[in-house]
C-alpha cells in the first residue's frame, strides 16, 4: 500500500509580472556584448540574488501561522524559518563583511544554536518578513556602493580563506539563497501542492495527470525493489 492518497494535489504557482516568474535566460544582456563592462556582470549577479530572493518569500504566500512554520522533515526545515536564516546570513555577508553592519540587529543573529531556523512564538509571520526586505534593502545597498572588486573580510570563514571580494560573496549568496529556494519550493509543495514559481520551468499537467505521474514513479520503486530479491 503506498501513500499516494495523502499527497497533495499539485496546484502550479501562476505566472506573474514579477521577477519570480522570470526565465533565467531574461536576468542578464550580458550576451550583447562580447566583453561585457563590470556593470553588466553585476547586474547580472544581482539579478540571480534578487530572483531566488523574490522566489523564496514567494513560498509563504498564502500560509496560516501554523503552515509557515510547520517542519516537514527529520531535521525540522520549515518555510519560515528558511526565510528566517536567509535575512540573518545575508545580513552579515552584505553587511559585516564590508564594515557596513546592520543597524540594530536581532539578538538572535550572534546566536549558534539554531535560532535562525525557525521563527518563535515572539515572533509573527509578518515579523520575519519584514526582517527580510530590511536585509534585502540593506545588502542592495551595499551592492550599488561598491564595485566587484571591492574588498572584505568574512570573520567567520577560516584563516587564510577570510579575503573576499564583493564578487566572492555575490556569487556566494545568489548559490545560498537559489539552495534555499529550492528547499522551500518542496516544503510548500508538502504542506499544500503549490509548486513551480509560474517560469515555465514546471510541466504542464493537470492535478489528474500529476497523480497519475507520481503513482508510476510509486510503481517503478516498488517494483525496482524486486530485484534485490532475485537470486
Amino acid at each position: 500500500m503506498s501513500d499516494i492518497d495523502a499527497v497533495p494535489d499539485v496546484r502550479p504557482a501562476a505566472a506573474t509580472a514579477s521577477l519570480v516568474s522570470s526565465g533565467n535566460s531574461l536576468l542578464s544582456t550580458e550576451g550583447s556584448s562580447s566583453h561585457p563592462d563590470e556593470a553588466v556582470v553585476k547586474e547580472t549577479l544581482h539579478r540571480y540574488l534578487q530572483k531566488h530572493r523574490a522566489a523564496l518569500l514567494a513560498k509563504l504566500d498564502g500560509l496560516a501561522e501554523r503552515q509557515a512554520r510547520w517542519p516537514v522533515t527529520p531535521t525540522g526545515t520549515n518555510l519560515l524559518g528558511l526565510v528566517k536564516h536567509v535575512a540573518g546570513v545575508q545580513s552579515g555577508y552584505f553587511g559585516e563583511v564590508f564594515g557596513r553592519p546592520l543597524p540594530d540587529p536581532p539578538a538572535w543573529i550572534e546566536s549558534s544554536d539554531g535560532e535562525d531556523m525557525y521563527a518563535t512564538l515572539d515572533e509573527t509571520l509578518d515579523d520575519v518578513v519584514a526582517f527580510h526586505e530590511r536585509s534585502a534593502a540593506h545588502a542592495d545597498a551595499t551592492i550599488e556602493a561598491l564595485d566587484l572588486d571591492a574588498r572584505g573580510t568574512v570573520p567567520w570563514w577560516p584563516e587564510g580563506h577570510r579575503d573576499v571580494t564583493l564578487h566572492r560573496i555575490l556569487v556566494h549568496m545568489a548559490y545560498e539563497t537559489a539552495r534555499h529556494a529550492g528547499h522551500a519550493d518542496i516544503v510548500r509543495e508538502m504542506l499544500d501542492g503549490l509548486a513551480g514559481d509560474g517560469d515555465g520551468n514546471l510541466a504542464e499537467k493537470t492535478p489528474e495527470e500529476w497523480v497519475l505521474w507520481r503513482e508510476k514513479l510509486v510503481d517503478i520503486a516498488e517494483r525496482s525493489e524486486l530485484r534485490d530479491l532475485t537470486p
